[in-house]
């Protein structure tokens, strides 16, 4: 009799954040709710919010440097209850120039990586990880729509911990 592995299709979700301060509160309790391994992608325009989920990322994990964009250097690593590898991709023209600078490595897999711009990594990114898209208001204010989708049980349950109300 042959075994088969079970599939396990990815949770999914949205939220909704009507203000920067409540995006970094989720930021906050993906930080909480991490473990060694995460990888959240963040996907979104310029000016979408992806930094200040980064920054409540950090906040969740106790950094206590700054947290910014990370724009020009590609990655920051910041320490906190877990390393925290804040990456940029906006500047690479593709994905082999994310493996030349070193920007994915196996310490990673002891920290907590989360990566803006994720989508120009497409072929890089790991198979587990939490994908959050966002979305501003199409009508200019100061609204939010972000959609999750998490792949593998670790990511799930990430979700789950900090998307989900008690």
């Amino acid at each position: 009799m042959r075994e088969t592995a079970a599939v396990v299709r990815p949770a999914s979700g949205s939220l909704r954040s009507s203000a920067a301060a409540q995006t970094r509160a989720y930021g906050r309790a993906l930080g909480k709710a991490a473990e060694p391994g995460t990888v959240v992608a963040l996907v979104g325009p310029l000016g979408a919010g992806k930094t200040e989920l980064a920054k409540g990322v950090a906040e969740g994990l106790g950094v206590s440097t700054v947290v910014s964009s990370p724009t020009f250097v590609l990655m920051n690593e910041h320490v906190g209850r877990l390393r925290l590898f804040h990456v940029d991709a906006y500047r690479l023209t593709d994905a082999e120039e994310a493996l030349d600078a070193g920007l994915l490595d196996e310490r990673q897999s002891q920290g907590i990586v989360v990566l803006e711009w994720a989508d120009r990594l497409a072929g890089l990114l790991p198979e587990h990880r939490l994908e959050l898209t966002i979305e501003p208001d199409p009508d200019g204010g100061d609204g939010r729509s972000i959609h999750w989708l998490a792949r593998g049980e670790q990511h799930r349950r990430l979700a789950a911990a900090a998307f989900e109300a008690p």
